[in-house]
Order: structure tokens, then C-alpha cells, then sequence
């Protein structure tokens, strides 16, 4: 049984996980903020060379850093780059999910990571790209987000749009289509939102309150820089 809490939740949350004696939790590269003495962290490319550039590609860094209980229990102290939400996801191995970037933060043995190519429409207009993250296996997954994470249900055949900027993760087995907001071209991009996505149920879709585009234009215009 895992072993962890989310800390501080209201506000640049964290994760405190206690390791047992050999066990193992992977993470982002750079997600650990502090650790009992006795954890050993390394860094590897899980899968290989050409999974570790498709990670890339997704988004994603190229390496995960690895906290192992090598000296007997112990805890780590795991957080990300922006302010926002950390929520954990137990999987049983009969579904995965589709991750955006910046969306995993650490997962416990059991849990993979690979990632899977979308179609053309969907990687060109979804601004995801043409790889998001696949994750499956049994485990717990924990995803962050750019504000807070917010779950949507949806019933067998009931039917949501999701702005594409808020997108965080959703079960493997839904299916999506990219579709303009309004009815027209011009009505759509009139509405600052121009393409969607139109997702149908049954399933979940997790979205955050918070769109990194909109941090970025409003930093924009403030007059700094972003690289």
C-alpha cells in the first residue's frame, strides 16, 4: 500500500512520500525537493534512447530521476515548476491515460510511461502536438497542472468541449475530435477560442483552471521575455 500525502493543496502543493526499504518511485527530472538521507537518486532513460527523444518531442524531459529506499525507509518531498494543482491517480491496468506536457510528475513501480502519436488533425490544432504522453500499468500516477485540477465525468454518450489550453489528461479508451468553437471560421476566432476539443463519453477528462498560453501573453505584455 502506498504510503504518501499531497501537502498544501490551497496553494503550491506538494508531494511527501515515504519509501519502504527497496522500494522505488520515479519522477521528473527535477521534481525532488528534499529526501531523507538514506534515498538514492539517479537519473536514466527509461526504455531507451528513442523513447526518451519521443518524450521529448511529447514535451517532456529526456531523463527521470529515480528515489530508491536503498538504506532502509525513508521519505521524499516532490513538487513542480508552477503554481498549481497535484492530483494522484490509481491505476488498476484496465485503462491508461493520455498525459499533455508538463502534465506527469512522478509515478510508483508498476506504472509506465511511453508515449503515443495522435493524428495529424489532432496533433497540428490540439497545440499538444503530434505525441502526448501514454501512461498505463498498476500503480499511482501523479499529475500537475497550472492551477487547479478539476475532473469532468461524462455519462455513455454525453458530450463536452474542452478549450484545448486547459487539457491535462484523459482516459485512453475516449475518443476526441478538434472542432471550431462556433459555427464559422470568423465567429470562432472572434471568440478567442477558435478550435476545441469535443470530447464524448463514457469516461473522465481531467482540465485545469489555468492556461500556461495565458501566463505567457500576460508576461508578454508586461514587457519580459520568455525564452
Amino acid at each position: 500500500m502506498n504510503d504518501y500525502e499531497i501537502l498544501y493543496q490551497d496553494a503550491f502543493p506538494i508531494i511527501k512520500y515515504r519509501l519502504q526499504p527497496g522500494e522505488r518511485i520515479k519522477a521528473e527530472s527535477d521534481a525532488m525537493i528534499a529526501m531523507s538521507a538514506n534515498i538514492d537518486i539517479s537519473g536514466g532513460v527509461e526504455g531507451g534512447f528513442l523513447r526518451g527523444l519521443t518524450r521529448m518531442v511529447a514535451g517532456e524531459k529526456f531523463f527521470f530521476q529515480y528515489l530508491t529506499a536503498s538504506r532502509g525507509a525513508g521519505e521524499v518531498l516532490l513538487g513542480h515548476a508552477l503554481p498549481g494543482g497535484i492530483i494522484d491517480v490509481e491505476l488498476d491496468g484496465s485503462y491508461g491515460l493520455r498525459v499533455q506536457k508538463d502534465g506527469f510528475l512522478a509515478a510508483t513501480q508498476g506504472v509506465e510511461v511511453n508515449t503515443q502519436m495522435q493524428n495529424l488533425m489532432q496533433g497540428v490544432f490540439s497545440r499538444e502536438g503530434l505525441f502526448v504522453l501514454n501512461v498505463s500499468g498498476k500503480g499511482t500516477v501523479f499529475l500537475s497542472s497550472y492551477g487547479a485540477i478539476h475532473a469532468i465525468n461524462l455519462a455513455q454518450g454525453e458530450e463536452y468541449i474542452v478549450d484545448n489550453g486547459h487539457l491535462v489528461a484523459w482516459a485512453d479508451y475516449m475518443q476526441y475530435e478538434i472542432r471550431k468553437a462556433s459555427n464559422g471560421w470568423v465567429s470562432s476566432i472572434m471568440s478567442g477560442e477558435c478550435l476545441v476539443c469535443h470530447f464524448k463519453g463514457p469516461g473522465i477528462v481531467l482540465i485545469q483552471t489555468r492556461n500556461p498560453k495565458g501566463l505567457k501573453e500576460f508576461i508578454s505584455r508586461m514587457g519580459f521575455k520568455l525564452n
